[in-house]
């Protein structure tokens, strides 16, 4: 998704999709931790949310973190049918 069209991928739903299986395996790997604290981790602020989803998803990765299975397979699917690959 990196270096796509941001608008795109906001009307397309894609990118809130995106944000809450990272936000959700956050909360898994930090008991007690709420929503707000993933998007202050995740610097949300930051010009580029997609980079730093894809850099939250890999430091998620180190700690053990479990993605949603379904809910990834779910937005791959809508990034494909947008035009968007993973390679």
């Amino acid at each position: 998704m990196a270096g796509q069209d941001f608008d795109a991928l906001v009307a397309g739903g894609l990118l809130k999709e995106v944000e809450g299986i990272v936000v959700e395996a956050y909360v898994s790997v930090h008991p007690g931790a709420l929503r707000p604290e993933a998007y202050r981790w995740l610097r949300f602020e930051d010009p580029d949310p997609v980079a730093r989803l894809a850099d939250g998803v890999r430091r998620l990765g180190r700690e053990g973190a479990k993605f949603d299975p379904i809910a990834v397979d779910k937005v791959c699917a809508k990034a494909s049918k947008m035009g968007y690959s993973n390679s």
